[in-house]
């Protein structure tokens, strides 16, 4: 059974402030791991369907930067939205980056956009199409 997916941020507070306000997760619990210097979040979707989010602040990390796209080894993490205009223009006031504007692949297929969270991380936005 997959469990979670992990991604390091280099600011927890401004990251969990990102997943809950603009992509509707919930702070499911947020905890110090002293072994290693290091503080986790978890977050999920509010109805518990997906995935869970872990987030985590190593204190020691002196270096945080995303490498080039075509070299990155971690692709993004993907997010069902209900309205991509209303989810976009909202990250828009909030200066996110947005990588790629909404598009769909095929004439009949869901409306998709790419943006990144606070650190880079890119995130693909899926409005799927309902029949």
């Amino acid at each position: 059974m997959f469990v979670h997916t992990s991604i390091r941020t280099s600011n927890m507070d401004k990251s969990i402030d990102f997943y809950t306000r603009l992509l509707d997760l919930t702070l499911l619990s947020r905890r110090e791991i002293p072994q290693n210097n290091a503080e986790i979040a978890f977050l999920r979707d509010p109805q518990a369907k997906g995935a869970t989010l872990e987030l985590t602040f190593y204190r020691n990390q002196k270096k945080f930067s995303q490498p080039d796209y075509e070299d990155r080894v971690f692709d993004h993490l993907a997010f069902e939205v209900k309205d991509m205009n209303q989810t976009i223009e909202a990250m828009r006031k909030e200066k996110v980056t947005i990588t790629d504007e909404p598009f769909k692949l095929s004439p009949t297929g869901s409306l998709i956009a790419f943006v990144e969270d606070p650190d880079g991380t890119l995130i693909e936005l899926i409005e799927r199409k309902t029949p």
